[in-house]
């Protein structure tokens, strides 16, 4: 592990008390606050030295509260996990003062101020541990503390990986040389490096080398004193996710598909009520602006409900299962049949060939009126009660046409896992511009690392994607 990771470890521990003693005083002094004062007086005398005398021990307890929940582990977690257990453990040291609160008056008469040092805790040390994530990605970016890596392999996942480390500098991880294979022609051009003080770790990113080899490069930097990582094939990658039964005393693994199993099915549910309930009611003028402009501008249905036989649209859900769906209309009467039309095809091309997707650039099909919706995604604002039907989500994989997912790859069919979203990792990361198979594996990441804090994310972010086309880089 590098120094400097080290040291911002260790950097956290006297960070974490003064701000945590910084949270105590603020909320101490909120209770002065005139705005706080008038609405129920000072009855108690607490001096701000006698306070901070009682809030040191208690830091001290919340430090040894974080270090059980994790904060201060070396390897890498993600922002979202961080600020989760950040709240998890203030709430949980928290409980311990509230009791002692509530069943004596030992310590101090102010529930008040428990009740916002509680708060401010949360925030004050969420504010700092992003504040120390953003220093540390910005000395990566510059080249401070970064891992200077060999790749072996060259197939889909190394190009990946050597472009997310290219891309994204505060990731900490620069490419210094990469070979198809190791050998030993191999490991003494890695020797040298070493000499020459320019490498610190080896990457195997081909999943599907042979044994002995791999075994060979774990044995190698062994003795090179070198870091070892490698990126996981399947079955290993799918350990991760796993559960162990036990039944007449043998193991048995179950291999799970999503988080989204049990409570976070529940959580999920209710959060896309509760959120499509909203926007429902929130976007009821617009709603009806929209149908009006429709209305006028091609007198008819306002709604693509239904293809040009008659039949009730469908997109494909969770399971594979189809279900009726319905947007704001947006193109001519009878689009559909278009994207069969080998004549229309040969004029305008379909930007996607080679896919089971159909993408014209500027397609004729799609109204003046449209074209406006289109642009801000206001065409898919019905997609809220499909949402709250229970049909789809408000965040998950792009519900795509039948005829689509009869072409899809047996790989490509996980993204039926979970319901079909109105925004997604992959809508964040490059909308309609992004190639299939790059939307399939974001999606699958999805599936496969689904938390409420991503949900929240991708939600908040959808808007800016939107409005500003920024994506995810």
């Amino acid at each position: 592990m590098k120094r400097s990771e080290l040291a911002f470890t260790l950097s956290l521990l006297p960070l974490d008390f003064l701000t945590l003693v910084a949270a105590a005083i603020a909320a101490y002094y909120s209770r002065f606050h005139p705005l706080f004062t008038q609405w129920r007086p000072v009855i108690f005398d607490l001096t701000l030295n006698h306070f901070v005398q009682i809030v040191i021990p208690i830091a001290i307890v919340w430090l040894a509260m974080f270090a059980f929940a994790g904060l201060y582990a070396t390897r890498r977690i993600s922002i979202a996990s961080e600020l989760t257990r950040i709240a998890l453990a203030c709430s949980t040291s928290m409980a311990a003062v509230f009791a002692i609160l509530f069943f004596s008056r030992v310590l101090f008469e102010s529930r008040f101020i428990a009740v916002a040092a509680w708060i401010l805790a949360i925030v004050f040390v969420c504010v700092e541990r992003l504040l120390v994530r953003a220093l540390q990605r910005s000395l990566l970016a510059m080249g401070v503390g970064e891992h200077r890596i060999v790749l072996i392999g060259d197939n889909e996942t190394s190009r990946a990986l050597k472009d997310v480390f290219a891309r994204r500098e505060w990731l900490g991880f620069r490419v210094v040389a990469q070979f198809k294979t190791f050998n030993e022609s191999v490991a003494d051009k890695i020797r040298t490096l070493k000499k020459k003080d320019e490498v610190d770790e080896v990457l195997l990113a081909d999943p599907e080398e042979d044994r002995s080899t791999t075994l060979a490069l774990l044995s190698f930097t062994d003795n090179e004193h070198l870091g070892f990582r490698f990126s996981a094939d399947l079955f290993a990658a799918a350990v991760g996710r796993s559960v162990i039964h036990t039944f007449a005393g043998i193991p048995i693994i179950e291999v799970q598909k999503t988080p989204l199993d049990g409570w976070g099915a529940i959580y999920k549910r209710l959060f896309d009520i509760a959120v499509s309930s909203v926007f429902i009611v929130l976007t009821l003028p617009i709603q009806a602006i929209i149908a009006l402009a429709l209305f006028i501008e091609q007198p008819g249905r306002v709604l693509f409900s239904r293809t040009p036989d008659g039949k009730k649209a469908t997109r494909v859900g969770q399971g594979g299962r189809p279900f009726h769906y319905f947007k704001f209309r947006s193109m001519v009467r009878d689009a559909h049949k278009y994207r069969f039309d080998p004549d229309f095809i040969k004029k305008y091309g379909n930007e996607r060939e080679g896919t089971p997707l159909f993408k014209l650039k500027d397609d004729p099909r799609v109204t003046p009126v449209g074209r406006v919706l289109r642009k801000f995604s206001l065409d898919e604002l019905p997609e809220f009660y499909l949402v709250f039907l229970g049909r789809m989500s408000l965040v998950g994989p792009r519900p795509h046409l039948p005829e689509e997912v009869a072409q899809y790859r047996p790989e490509q069919r996980k993204v039926m896992t979970i319901k079909p979203g109105i925004t997604g990792m992959a809508q964040i990361s490059g909308r309609a511009d992004l190639p299939f198979d790059d939307e399939v594996r974001l999606d699958t990441y999805y599936i496969e690392h689904w938390s409420p804090w991503l949900d929240l994310y991708i939600v908040l972010k959808t808007p800016l994607v939107v409005l500003f086309h920024t994506r995810n880089d």
